[in-house]
């Protein structure tokens, strides 16, 4: 269940939203709550929808492989309900095992070598420059699916995290029922994943746009580049909409800097880089910092700081997507790619 916001239904009979709802429906399989949340803003619904699709969801690289950068991303960035949802989506590419073992930090477990390495270089991103990220494990005809994959999941993870009440894909609090109707859902979710998809259906939706240099990992896939090259121009829209040249400068300096590790559970170290804002931006500032290294530790009483001066859940959509995309696109800035 989405909280903190009022999103287009899902039934909503008209419109570019509706349009875009029927081609998840009719690809993803059902219009998910990370869809809906995005509603009040077509452009970026958009733009993560092709993002998601045209990296994830179709191409060269087998879904498995794609599902165990998502996982990983999930497990590295501890979003409990996005943990279970990619888990689940492997069991239903068949790849049960790996689920577990990636859930449980298993990863020398996994036999598969292949995935494996996938796995490792995956949490190994959360560190910029980290030395297994020299020789990344694919080609470089299957970077822009996987890098792309990575960076989507960097993105949705934080939104899932601070705007998702359930921790869970199957709230079920029974063991033995939860794993039943795990299975049943996999079940359910193998047949849409072995259905044929066309690559770039998504692009009908999205406008001209350039690709920003920090994304030039996607510049060999024409259709994954306009994928991005729309989402981070919807993110930045979002950003210079309700957050001022000062705040957006304090937030992007410090997530340059930011090594990855997590942040210590006080909020000093926030109130420290948001001093010379005012108060307003003040609020805004702490949301956005929070949103990209610890949205876990984001509250009613952080939300409520913030709608002490903006108002509107468009303004709160904003300003999460921007965080989380500023975030997740330098997750991918720093990587190599194979040659």
């Amino acid at each position: 269940m989405i909280k903190y916001i009022q999103s287009t239904p899902v039934f909503a009979d008209e419109g570019i939203v509706f349009d875009m709802f029927k081609q998840i429906k009719r690809d993803f399989g059902l219009v998910g709550d990370l869809f809906v949340m995005h509603s009040l803003s077509p452009s970026l619904l958009a733009g993560v929808w092709a993002s998601l699709r045209e990296t994830e969801m179709v191409g060269i690289v087998p879904r498995a492989i794609k599902e165990v950068v998502a996982t990983a991303v999930a497990k590295g960035n501890e979003c409990p309900f996005c943990m279970d949802a990619h888990s689940t989506m492997l069991m239903a590419a068949g790849e049960s095992d790996v689920a577990r073992q990636i859930f449980g930090g298993r990863i020398g477990e996994i036999q598969d070598r292949k995935l494996r390495s996938i796995v490792e270089w995956t949490l190994a991103t959360r560190v910029p420059h980290s030395p297994i990220l020299q020789e990344p494990p694919f080609t470089a005809k299957e970077a822009p699916e996987i890098i792309g994959t990575l960076v989507i999941n960097n993105y949705i993870t934080r939104m899932i995290d601070v705007l998702l009440t359930n921790k869970s894909l199957i709230p079920v609090k029974n063991p033995f029922l939860s794993k039943i109707t795990k299975r049943l859902v996999a079940l359910l979710f193998s047949s849409n994943l072995k259905k044929e998809k066309t690559i770039g259906d998504s692009l009908v939706f999205l406008r001209d746009a350039q690709l920003p240099d920090d994304l030039s990992w996607a510049s060999s896939s024409p259709v994954i580049s306009k994928a991005f090259a729309n989402l981070s121009a919807a993110a930045d829209q979002a950003g210079e909409a309700d957050l001022d040249d000062a705040t957006r400068s304090v937030v992007k300096q410090y997530i340059d800097e930011w090594d990855g590790a997590k942040p210590a559970l006080g909020r000093g170290w926030v109130e420290q880089v948001v001093r010379p804002l005012d108060a307003p931006s003040r609020a805004a500032a702490r949301l956005c910092l929070l949103t990209a290294t610890a949205p876990y530790q984001i509250d009613d009483t952080l939300i409520d700081e913030f709608r002490a001066f903006f108002k509107e859940d468009r303004q709160l959509l904003n300003v999460l997507a921007w965080a989380s995309f500023t975030v997740a696109r330098k997750v991918g800035a720093h990587l190599t790619v194979p040659a």
